[in-house]
Order: structure tokens, then sequence, then C-alpha cells
């Protein structure tokens, strides 16, 4: 799936090794073996249905688009604004919001449509569908924990996108993210609405 190309080093941003390790353990395990499949078993293989018990790896690659979708959009944002962030002041949250979601939608978009094969408009809402709350839940845990970072362990000064302790700040967000949207990837794909990949 080509948008696995850009999710995969996007994850490594934040999961580092970790990444590196679930790609090569289960991002090109099975290529070989995908490639070799006619168009009839992908499409049948492709869509959940709805009560299949996925894995916890495809719980996780799924969990991953949320997690590229954040962590791009948060990239962005914060150097856009370029200030101390507060996930209560509006000046992160407000403005990468938007932006997350679109991108959720995009990753979402080109893994549903292939596996589908759906037409654009189906797929758009699809997707939405698919991922809508699942980038709030990946929110949740991220700003949950950029809240403690701000009020808590940074206090005084607050940490702007220019200081290397705030990556590592949003790395630990980010995981936390992957955390709390996790069990909402798992119901979503065991209810039929997002592919297990």
């Amino acid at each position: 799936m080509g948008i696995m190309n850009v999710v995969w080093p996007v994850s490594a941003l934040y999961f580092s090794f970790i990444a590196l390790w679930a790609y090569y353990r289960f991002g090109r395990r099975n290529i070989r073996d995908a490639v070799a499949q006619d168009a009839t078993h992908q499409r049948h293989a492709g869509h959940n249905a709805s009560g299949a018990n996925p894995s916890a790896a495809q719980v996780a690659v799924g969990t991953s688009h949320c997690g590229a979708g954040c962590m791009l959009a948060d990239l962005v944002c914060e150097f856009a604004i370029a200030a101390p962030v507060s996930p209560s002041s509006g000046r992160c949250s407000g403005r990468s919001t938007p932006l997350t979601w679109a991108l959720g939608i995009v990753f979402q978009y080109f893994a549903i449509v292939p596996m589908r094969h759906l037409s654009p408009a189906e797929g758009i809402l699809a997707a939405m569908k698919a991922d809508t709350l699942s980038i709030r839940a990946f929110q949740a845990g991220m700003y949950a924990w950029m809240a403690v970072t701000f009020f808590v362990l940074f206090p005084h000064p607050h940490l702007t996108a220019f200081d290397p302790r705030y990556w590592l700040m949003m790395q630990v967000a980010m995981i936390c993210g992957f955390a709390t949207s996790y069990p909402v990837n798992r119901w979503l794909i065991r209810a039929g609405v997002k592919e297990a990949m």
C-alpha cells in the first residue's frame, strides 16, 4: 500500500527504533505474498468484516495513520506559530486540529480506496468515518501529555518549537496519543469501519 511509504518514516519520528523494528517485522514481512494475491482475493481480504478480531499488529498499523497525520500537522503548526505551546490556549490545538484531521483523512483515504475499490467521493466519506474518532482519541492522549509538559514539567519558561526538549516531550505525547487511540482503532476495525491492514 503506497501510503505506508509515508506513514512508516513519519512514525519513526516519534517511535524511533520501535517503528523501524515494526516496519521490518510487519511492514515488509508479507510483501511477496501480497503481490502474488489476485485482485479478487485482495478485495475480500482487504475489507474487514464486522466482528472480526484484528491482530495487535493490524491495530497498531491502523493507528499509525493517526500518528502520521498528527506528527506532520504538529511539525507544520509548531514552527508556523513559533510560540510557547499551551494545550489550552488554542495556539497549538486550535491550529493543528483541522490540519491533523485533514491529513488523517488523506492517509486513510489512500488506505481504504485501494482495499475497497471505492469512487473518490465514497472514499472521502469512508475515510472521514474511519478516522474522525481515531484522530480525536489520538489527540486526547497527546494533549494530555502536553498539558503535563506545559503546566508541570516546564511551567516557566515554557518550551518553544525551537527547543529540543519540546520535541522530546512531543515524542512522548505522540506515544501517549498512540496508546489512547489504539483501543478506538481496535473497535473501528472490529466494527468494519476501518480496514484491517
